[in-house]
């Protein structure tokens, strides 16, 4: 399949980009959105992205089959892995969790439409609305393909312009996903841009960030330190930088058969896109006291990660990411045949997977890659004070506790700051309307007007 070119993405690998052609292209954005887009019902947006969602659910839908078989080699994931986290995101995309997006972030579904009141401006005779940015611009991580994804569908949501910027050679999906877009509406495509190319090409950006409204981005510190000196004064910078997840799993799980499917859980969310990502766990906490103790729920662990290598590969890795991991291994190997306390499974003649089991409940950060530690504490309070090196830092904490129990817990975790409690097995599956790093998701990119009637 030969995909149009629609997009500066969809240039011959030969094509020079210039700061006037990525200029140019923000100016004809900005007109196209405001004959195209602007001024667009959000019930005819989110019939649309739905109806795109659909597709990509279906296997016969030649866009995602193009993504299936080119992905492996773009992305790094294999074809199940890549299908999978697909899956994932398109699923959240219904009607209802559009609705509940926009009645959660701006208190009404109607709100970018016209003005509306709550009952508290009712009382006070006013009455506001939404506007999203004229253009915005993403500035997308690559490791993954569903955040760059979400932004996208977030600015369809809020009327803007998009320019989304790959890193070198991570364009295939979002590039797609805009392909789809424009496949189903020519004139909302028409507000969309995709492109690529290395990063701290100060021409190009400069050209980009000159035209933005608002520029989203994510990446490192250091990236993210570097772009917002760059940007004008008037240009709204969203940065979502390095975050890092952990699982807890009270002991009250770990009875009879549950143990078992609380260990299956804690594998899908190692395997969710091969552990990459700020929601995926580096380590999994496991209260002792329960019928299984912590080392055989890791070697339960591992036993759900080698089941799931066969149907669902990891993939290859660049030889320096496999070397690492090796590295690591035989840390722990050394480690293990001299202290009682460690103890280590990881797959045969492969780095696929590596489960670390540890009696030192300190938080450590993962190689990655399917590479999982777990831990052994007596309760929530001592893994979040072994934790404590990281606080401020995580996103999502994937919890496996009893019903009576699990309220308390995902209390105690919020006052201490993270931003995402959520059901072992679903880290990686965050739902539409999530708080991205506790950050309302579509009230930051838009501005409001109020109406003193």
């Amino acid at each position: 399949m030969n995909l149009p070119n629609y997009f500066l993405a969809d240039l011959p690998p030969e094509a020079t980009l210039s700061a006037a052609l990525v200029g140019e292209a923000c100016q004809t954005l900005k007109r196209n959105r405001e004959r195209y887009l602007a001024h667009r019902s959000t019930h005819g947006l989110v019939k649309v992205l739905t109806e795109v969602a659909r597709n990509w659910l279906s296997p016969e839908y030649a866009l995602r089959r193009l993504a299936l078989e080119r992905g492996p080699a773009t992305t790094g994931f294999s074809r199940p892995t890549l299908a999978r986290g697909l899956d994932a995101f398109f699923r959240q995309m219904t009607p209802e969790a559009c609705q509940a997006l926009l009645e959660q972030d701006l208190g009404y579904g109607l709100r970018l439409d016209e003005m509306v009141s709550s009952e508290a401006e009712r009382k006070s005779q006013r009455a506001s609305l939404a506007t999203g940015p004229e253009l915005l611009v993403h500035i997308a991580a690559g490791n993954l393909p569903s955040p760059t994804l979400s932004a996208v569908v977030l600015g369809v949501l809020v009327r803007s312009a998009q320019f989304v910027k790959c890193a070198s050679g991570t364009s295939l999906v979002p590039r797609l996903f805009a392909h789809s877009l424009y496949e189903a509406e020519p004139k909302l495509g028409a507000c969309l841009e995709v492109a690529e190319w290395r990063g701290g090409n100060g021409d190009l950006e400069t050209a980009l960030f000159h035209e933005a409204a608002c520029v989203t981005a994510t990446g490192s510190g250091e990236t993210l330190a570097a772009i917002r000196p760059r940007l004008p004064a008037r240009v709204r910078f969203l940065a979502y930088g390095h975050r890092v997840s952990f699982a807890y799993v009270t002991g009250g799980m770990l009875n009879g058969l549950s143990a078992r499917k609380v260990a299956g859980q804690a594998a899908a969310d190692v395997t969710a896109w091969n552990q990459q990502g700020c929601l995926s766990p580096h380590v999994i906490y496991v209260e002792h006291g329960g019928a299984a103790p912590p080392d055989q729920f890791a070697e339960l662990l591992a036993e759900e990660l080698e089941r799931r290598e066969e149907t669902e590969p990891r993939g290859e890795l660049p030889v320096e990411a496999a070397a690492a991991i090796a590295s690591r291994r035989a840390f722990y190997e050394v480690r293990a045949a001299h202290s009682p306390d460690t103890r280590h499974w990881c797959s045969r003649n492969s780095t696929a997977w590596t489960v670390v089991y540890e009696a030192d409940p300190r938080f450590q950060v993962s190689c990655l890659n399917r590479f999982i530690y777990v831990k052994c504490v007596k309760d929530l309070g001592e893994a979040l004070q072994n934790a404590e090196s990281v606080r401020g830092q995580v996103s999502t904490v994937g919890l496996a506790a009893p019903e009576d129990k699990a309220r308390a817990l995902a209390t105690e975790l919020a006052r201490w700051g993270v931003a995402r409690v959520c059901r072992l097995g679903q880290m990686q599956e965050p739902p539409l309307p999530w708080r991205h790093d506790g950050r309302p998701a579509l009230e930051d990119l838009v501005t409001w007007t109020d109406w003193e009637m």
